[in-house]
């Protein structure tokens, strides 16, 4: 079935996304109690996923799922572990035209205790609360293989006589995470076990109905929530002829942004229906797997799904249509709300840098309920683009109300295209419907959400200049204002295509992306500038409201410690004795 014929079946099969929507909304501790029901099971809550090009081997890609928010590193006696009565899986798609999907890894955990005559959890060599792992994988809906069946996951980092004194294991924490990396023959690495909560977000300014407090106040300044806490990790490094769809080698991409090299990702945790408890403190489960979590993009049920659905959203898989009936909350975005002064704009000081657009080019009001770009529904103007019913539906232009389905909505269903008008304002000659210049295509229309990732474009080297942790975003200020970048149209490999929203990486600071992305940032990029750039009178798009945007943090900017430069990438948990220092052993 070709491209165009799928498209145009349908609207429910026609979904386009939008250049930078980079991703959205508001922001919070990614996936970390978003729900009631899962606030309430810590073992089963899925906190971020990750989806990058290792930065150390151009030939695989890591894949990230965290689980179990806010370990706290002295939470003994029974410190945090995988459940054994919860069933992890990650999810990888890479065709649009199956049901279900193409890949699938899925972890399950049992634990025994070494020496129940103690209640220390190490002690003299031994472990109690030991924990291992199977790895089973699914090809194209087919059965699970076990591909792993004596995995370990290390111990938590209690304290130094618990780990490398002679009372305890006799080894330096990082020697267990390298000794705890498995390897599978086709050429996966896998590795299961606590490390340090990689993510950051002032958890404390911005569920304070959005008082964001940004890098540099000093009379209330942010506080990372997520600081000293801990996570498990299931963490696969994974060649990418065995994620894409035709088994090519990373070699074989046409252009760096080969759409033939797109995968989605998803991960989810899962429980059996029943649970019964007995008097000897034997519990056991029963009945069919129901899931009870999911993550894709970060902070979607978070943030735009709304209380009162979100224990519903969690238990729902991306496929099948089911992730329509949520689209509604893309396209008038609650946040959207207080980054209008006509709405609640006034309450919300910490969001006064971020405004939406009233007046893009003095016609485009994209203000919650607005027309946004409607009145150029079946005009010749968006004839042959991604905005043309005849070829894609009308899923961006759903109505006269729904101003944000052209850049908030779509990129949660399908990805992002390398189609007009979804590039970049460079080289389009102030027309914001014109091809401009490539920046990002993770385009996989299988209208669910999922974090996307073109495996085709390099990683950008963590070392270079131009690293920064705003991810496609910074890309796109690159290929708009960098003369390296913006002196024609042509696909150019710009610093930072590989990050956030095209998959997201470990740096990425998806909470000023997302901020920002609200506030109309991603239409700015294609040319739909704000409102106090006006045509033949201002000098240059880069106005000062766009500067008030893209000069906004959301909070800190990065983790509260490094990162490791091999994999699984993530720094070592945090110690219990003195968790105020990160150790490096």
């Amino acid at each position: 079935m070709s491209e165009k014929i799928l498209h145009c079946r349908a609207w429910k099969l026609c979904l386009i996304a939008p250049l930078l929507a980079l991703a959205s909304l508001k922001s919070q501790a990614s996936s970390h109690r978003e729900a009631p029901l899962i606030s309430n099971d810590p073992l089963a809550d899925n906190t971020d996923l990750y989806a990058f090009r290792s930065p150390d081997d151009k030939s695989t890609v890591t894949i990230i799922a965290n689980y179990i928010p806010f370990e706290l590193p002295e939470g003994g006696p029974n410190y945090y572990t995988f459940g054994s009565d919860v069933r992890y899986e990650i999810h990888i798609k890479n065709k649009a035209t199956t049901a279900g999907d193409d890949i699938t890894y899925r972890f399950t955990f049992k634990s025994i205790n070494e020496d129940g005559s103690t209640f220390f959890n190490i002690r003299l060599g031994k472990q109690n609360l030991k924990t291992s792992y199977t790895c089973e994988k699914s090809i194209n809906g087919g059965p699970f293989t076990a591909i792993v069946t004596d995995g370990d996951v290390p111990a938590a980092n209690i304290g130094p006589r618990s780990i490398f004194s002679s009372l305890g294991l006799k080894s330096y924490y990082q020697n267990l995470i390298t000794y705890h990396v498995k390897t599978i023959p086709r050429g996966e690495k896998v590795f299961c076990g606590p490390v340090d909560d990689p993510f950051f977000v002032d958890l404390g300014g911005i569920f304070d109905v959005g008082s964001a407090r940004p890098e540099g106040n000093n009379t209330n300044p942010t506080k990372d929530g997520l600081a000293r806490f801990n996570v498990h990790t299931i963490a696969l490094k994974i060649p990418i002829r065995l994620l894409q769809k035709d088994g090519k080698d990373v070699s074989s991409a046409k252009t760096i942004l080969d759409p033939d090299f797109v995968i989605g990702v998803w991960a989810s945790a899962s429980r059996q229906q029943i649970r019964t408890l007995t008097s000897t403190g034997k519990d056991s489960a029963s009945g069919n797997w129901v899931q009870v979590s999911r993550l894709g993009m970060p902070l979607t049920n978070e943030a735009v799904i709304p209380v009162g659905e979100k224990d519903l959203w969690n238990t729902k898989t991306p496929y099948g249509g089911n992730d329509l009936a949520f689209a509604h909350y893309f396209n008038n975005p609650e946040l959207a709300l207080y980054m209008d002064q006509s709405q609640f704009g006034g309450a919300v000081p910490g969001l006064n840098a971020l405004r939406v657009q009233t007046n893009s080019l003095g016609a485009f009001d994209f203000r919650n309920g607005k027309k946004g770009l409607y009145s150029l529904k079946g005009s010749a103007a968006v004839a042959g683009t991604a905005l043309d019913d005849k070829i894609f539906g009308s899923i961006l232009l759903p109505d006269s109300t729904s101003p944000r389905a052209v850049d908030i909505l779509p990129i949660f269903y399908t990805g992002v295209p390398n189609l007009a008008p979804y590039q970049l304002a460079t080289g389009k000659a102030g027309n914001p419907l014109a091809a401009g210049k490539p920046f990002i295509n993770n385009f996989l229309p299988t209208l669910g959400d999922m974090l996307r990732l073109n495996m085709a474009v390099p990683a950008t080297p963590r070392n270079s200049a131009d690293f920064s942790s705003l991810g496609v975003l910074q890309a796109a200020v690159l290929g708009l204002t960098d003369k390296r970048f913006n002196s024609d149209a042509s696909l150019q490999l710009i610093p930072n295509m590989d990050g956030f929203p095209n998959g997201r990486r470990l740096e990425d600071d998806v909470t000023t992306i997302e901020l920002q992305a609200v506030s109309g940032v991603a239409l700015a990029a294609i040319g739909l500038w704000y409102d106090d750039y006006v045509p033949g009178k201002s000098t240059s798009p880069v106005t000062n409201d766009l500067v008030r945007v893209l000069t906004f943090t959301g909070g800190p900017t990065h983790n509260d410690t490094t990162l490791n430069a091999i994999f699984p990438f993530e720094q070592i948990p945090w110690r219990g004795y003195d968790h105020t220092i990160q150790p490096r052993f």
